[in-house]
């Protein structure tokens, strides 16, 4: 039997709840959870904002623990591994995604808590190949939002190549913000850190950025144009879109992680002149993921995290819900 939290209807409260998951498959592991983030997407599958929430919904996919129990095919993976988890929780294997190492671009990937029940539980289950295993020197209960909101952003530095040597702008300094900044800190990069909030400028100086831009003054914006190589944006609201672009360096990307509300709206000529690009990605692959962990106990990165037990979880959404969360918030597995 595993034990959790679930919401019975759209924006409802979160109350304990068991089932039953059956025999373990051969692919499979079992995770017994030590601590899960929170994440902005668990309010919004909770809220039903996407239209594919699915009820009792048990919300978490920033998971980590340690293994319970391993499926008769796994051999890479040992029960007492500390393994963490992220958004994907299984994927096909066979199709050309999987087998060339994008196995977080597969047509049926499955993702840990749409469709299924996720991590705000004693227990969770996955493929193997989504357990990624927890190198030395993490902080098991600070580490789970490096699953979703860190890889996000150490993404797309691998994905477009990203150099040390580049001049790269984070656009929001919150639960993905503050993590892309120390992630470009150590890449090597200059990092200029874009935020409306004037009080988030200790801070972003603080985590790595090497100068701050307020993101509503134009002013500010244009004394920059045509310096950055790369811009990530970590934002869902619209921006000065013509102002960003013109702040890209010839060959320069703007690159978006956000679920931005609006259609992007770009000049073709301010795109074709100075050759510049719009992207976007989702999470990496495991491949991608490992090389995150890594790359995070090399240079000690962790999140700045608050914490509360597990059985106050309505408690910890409302507080992420009220945007002061400063800057991920974790629940610690508190079940008896």
């Amino acid at each position: 039997m595993i034990r959790a939290y679930a919401a019975h209807q759209a924006k409802g409260q979160l109350t304990p709840f068991e089932f039953e998951p059956g025999e373990l498959k051969p692919d499979q592991v079992e995770i017994d959870v030590v601590a899960c983030g929170i994440c902005h997407s668990d309010l919004s599958m909770l809220n039903d904002e996407w239209q594919i929430s699915t009820y009792p919904f048990v919300p978490g996919h920033e998971v980590v623990g340690t293994i319970a129990q391993v499926g008769g095919n796994v051999k890479h993976l040992q029960v007492g591994d500390t393994v963490g988890l992220g958004w994907f929780s299984g994927s096909c294997m066979t199709c050309d995604q999987c087998m060339s190492g994008n196995h977080n671009l597969c047509a049926s990937n499955e993702q840990t808590m749409v469709g299924r029940y996720g991590g705000f539980a004693d227990k969770v289950r996955c493929n193997a190949e989504w357990a990624a295993p927890l190198p030395p020197g993490l902080d098991v209960k600070k580490t789970g939002p490096l699953f979703c909101g860190g890889i996000t952003v150490f993404n797309p530095l691998v994905q477009f190549d990203v150099k040390p040597t580049d001049r790269v702008g984070v656009i929001g300094i919150g639960g993905l913000g503050h993590l892309a900044v120390q992630f470009l800190n150590k890449w090597g990069c200059e990092v200029t850190a874009f935020t409306s909030s004037d009080a988030k400028r200790d801070e972003a100086l603080a985590m790595g950025a090497h100068r701050v831009v307020n993101s509503r003054d134009a002013a500010q914006l244009e004394k920059i144009a045509g310096s950055l190589h790369f811009i990530l944006s970590t934002v869902n609201v619209d921006l000065n879109w013509s102002a960003f672009l013109n702040a890209l360096a010839p060959k320069g990307r703007f690159h978006t992680v956000g679920v931005i509300p609006s259609p992007i709206p770009a000049v073709a000529f301010s795109l074709i002149g100075s050759q510049k690009s719009l992207s976007g990605s989702p999470l990496g692959s495991p491949a991608t993921i490992r090389k995150m962990l890594e790359f995070c106990a090399r240079h000690r990165i962790a999140p700045i995290t608050e914490h509360y037990p597990m059985s106050r979880v309505n408690e910890a959404m409302a507080h992420l819900e009220s945007g002061k969360a400063r800057y991920r918030v974790v629940l610690e597995n508190d079940f008896t």
